[in-house]
């Protein structure tokens, strides 16, 4: 069923045009300058710095009790336990533990299963040290009408934007976004435009139907969204899956640009390799966002040219594709010109220059691990974290599957390593996406109405 969800906030009744100059202004002032960068505009913010690192984490036969956890781990500041885990949660069996989000009010923390398509509800708010299991959404493939591998969940007034990695009916790529409301009710399903059902989207001739990221820039109400792979493959063993030609054909090698609060797609963007993490930029006049693509190892820039019109553009080579490089995951500075690119493959994250974002310059580079996947900074910039799983089956074998949560103080120049938690050890299993927490909350940047 269909639910219709009301953002109760005043300032959602404030004319967007007014708004987005308020919000500016405050922006500008710098009163907003905690939380991880990349998360939802939408988001209630931290109030200074983080407290806790949550990871979401994915089981492993015979390690504890096999099942995926929420671990979460202090990072205070002169902490007597910093460093170190002091909560950890199991949910039911191994789901393929991937992404997660939170609700924008940051009461509850949602985190999905790219196996079994289930989301597990936490409450993080009660004691955001202890975050409490409250919910599963286990019906999630027959309610939106076939969408499976939901990826994690991003904060929009009021409820939840879900992208899909997959469908029921092949376990390809062709797939979906897909919106609940915050109290866990279905609201709608968006098919990405495919050649043969375009759904109105321009170069419709490039659409492969395939979907991973999905993030938002309100003040130009642009929705983007990338692409990876269906379940077929991203549950497949990688040395098998790279090794079978056909395979290899069916990743995604575009982004879709959409009209926001129509949830309209407008514009497809031919960007072969697998474009994943999109992260805009937070400046009031970057109309830009940077994407990596994993198979082809370049960063990518989707941009409004002179005229306002989106295009996509090849900016940079990060590493050599034939060394496995495998960028993952990218970590944009709240001031727009660092971009932190973590590569599975050799385990190093690399750094770039993109102050002239049609130019970037990788500046420096460190070796955070055998493998790493996931990069969070702090809204500061003085603090960074990884960690090392990408899927249970893409994992390095042997004493190169390393699984760790590192973190590392950054100057501005230089990584130096702060802690290091061996999952392994802790018998915690495979350290995937991170989010923060903290028992400080303030106001989102904005709370501009979703539709």
């Amino acid at each position: 069923m269909k639910t219709s969800i009301i953002s109760y906030s005043i300032m959602a009744q404030i004319p967007r045009v007014v708004f987005a100059g308020a919000l500016g202004f405050i922006f500008n002032l710098g009163l907003v300058r905690a939380d991880e960068t990349c998360s939802s505009p939408y988001l209630a913010r931290i109030d200074g710095q983080e407290e806790f690192v949550y990871v979401w984490t994915l089981g492993v036969d015979g390690m504890g009790n096999g099942a995926d956890k929420l671990v979460t781990v202090d990072v205070k500041a002169g902490s007597p336990t910093y460093g170190k885990v002091v909560s950890s949660v199991s949910v039911d069996g191994r789901n393929e533990a991937h992404h997660g989000g939170f609700t924008d009010d940051r009461r509850q923390l949602w985190l999905a299963g790219l196996d079994t398509s289930r989301v597990f509800i936490f409450d993080v708010y009660t004691d955001p040290a202890k975050p409490r299991y409250v919910k599963t959404i286990d019906n999630f493939e027959k309610t939106t009408g076939g969408a499976i591998g939901p990826h994690g969940a991003y904060a929009l007034p009021g409820r939840v934007l879900i992208p899909c990695l997959s469908n029921s009916k092949d376990k390809g790529g062709r797939t979906a976004l897909v919106e609940y409301g915050n109290d866990g009710n279905y609201i709608a399903t968006h098919w990405l435009p495919t050649k043969d059902d375009a759904r109105g989207a321009a170069n419709a001739n490039f659409a492969d139907g395939y979907g991973y990221d999905a993030r938002v820039l309100p003040r130009k109400n642009a929705l983007l969204t990338s692409s990876f792979t269906g379940l077929n493959n991203y549950m497949r063993d990688f040395g098998k899956l790279t090794a079978d030609p056909e395979a290899m054909k069916h990743f995604g090698g575009t982004m879709v640009m959409w009209d926001f609060h129509a949830r309209q797609p407008k514009k497809v963007f031919q960007v072969p390799g697998a474009p994943l993490e999109i992260r805009w930029a937070w400046g009031d006049k970057h109309n830009y966002a940077f994407t990596a693509t994993a198979l082809t190892s370049k960063l990518w820039l989707v941009y409004a040219d002179d005229r306002g019109d989106w295009q996509a553009k090849e900016i940079a080579t990060i590493g050599d594709v034939k060394g496995g490089v495998l960028p993952v995951d990218i970590s944009l500075s709240a001031d727009d010109k660092t971009l932190f690119v973590d590569c599975f493959g050799d385990g190093k994250c690399r750094v770039f220059d993109v102050s002239d974002p049609q130019k970037p310059k990788q500046t420096y580079e460190k070796n955070i691990g055998r493998q790493v996947n996931m990069v969070s900074q702090s809204w500061d910039g003085k603090r960074l974290y990884f960690t090392s799983s990408l899927l249970a089956n893409w994992d390095k074998k042997g004493a190169d599957n390393e699984q760790f949560l590192r973190g590392y103080t950054w100057d501005g120049k230089e990584l130096k390593p702060a802690f290091d938690l061996d999952f392994t050890a802790l018998k915690l299993g495979r350290p995937h996406h991170m989010l923060f927490g903290s028992t400080k909350l303030g106001a989102p940047r904005t709370t501009v109405a979703s539709n």
